[in-house]
């Protein structure tokens, strides 16, 4: 057995070198998991390929190769927080949000009680509408050259707003702090190719923001008559109020809603048929 692993290394470290490597390793796993799935991913298969690569070079003595990738290494770097700035933007905001979730405003179950008749109200009508309740990461960027309000969030204002003949019922509508902060609101459409040629113009734009943020997106499709949430690029299909009200729940952090006469509120109905 070879005893310079026991006699020699852990002999040695401290509680300190302890915390550095369990330190190291969760950032490591960390960033593994956020890169996951993304186009970032194979790049990252790529460079981990090109450092074995250097390192071989370097136990060989492989001067020439040694001497290429020492000197293109940079500018690989580079080239690929260019060509993946979005999945790099978006995993980080996925962090900050995942840390400062606890300590972010709450939802309010009031608020989302009335976001969520209004969908399914108008989901019953087959109006088409989309829904993004705003988390950690600002929605400023989008909501410039948008229609400014600073409205208490009611299913009468969200039915009002995307009924076809309003002037602003084109676009998203954002949910700020419990606030409608803006309506008439377009947003970037992703570019993944992995997304259902089913899907139209707003699971497109609800897929899109929500993959460079962490906010929610509730879509409902003006065809089908059906609702749909969204979060972190995933479309979710949704049943009827009570399926939404648990998830909007679970991913708000919002504390379960009393079943007391008091405060129970009458099951919303089902929207039926697919998803477009």
């Amino acid at each position: 057995m070879n005893t310079w692993l026991t006699d020699g290394v852990f002999d040695t470290m401290t509680w300190t070198d302890w915390l550095d490597i369990g330190i190291l390793t969760w950032l490591i796993y960390r960033g593994l998991l956020l890169v996951r799935g993304t186009r970032a991913q194979q790049s990252l298969i790529g460079l981990t390929l090109l450092a074995a690569i250097y390192v071989v070079s370097e136990t060989l003595g492989l001067s020439t190769l040694n001497w290429v990738l020492d000197n293109v290494a940079v500018y690989i770097v580079l080239a690929v927080l260019i060509l993946f700035q979005d999945d790099i933007r978006n995993a980080l905001a996925q962090a900050g949000g995942t840390f400062f979730s606890r300590s972010g405003r709450r939802a309010d179950a009031g608020v989302l009680e009335e976001v969520i008749e209004a969908v399914f109200v108008l989901a019953g009508r087959k109006i088409g509408g989309l829904v993004v309740i705003e988390r950690i990461a600002r929605l400023g960027p989008f909501i410039e050259g948008a229609h400014a309000l600073d409205a208490k969030v009611s299913r009468e204002l969200l039915v009002a707003i995307f009924h076809p003949s309003s002037p602003i019922h084109d676009g998203a509508v954002v949910i700020r702090a419990q606030r409608v902060v803006a309506a008439g609101v377009f947003l970037p459409l992703t570019v993944s190719q992995d997304v259902s040629r089913g899907y139209g113009t707003r699971h497109r734009a609800g897929i899109g923001v929500t993959e460079t943020t962490d906010a929610i997106c509730l879509v409902i499709s003006e065809e089908r008559g059906t609702v749909s949430l969204v979060q972190n690029g995933v479309v979710t299909p949704i049943a009827d109020g009570n399926d939404l009200r648990e998830r909007l729940s679970a991913g708000m952090e919002l504390a379960p809603i009393d079943d007391s006469p008091t405060t129970q509120i009458a099951e919303i109905p089902t929207a039926k048929g697919g998803t477009s």
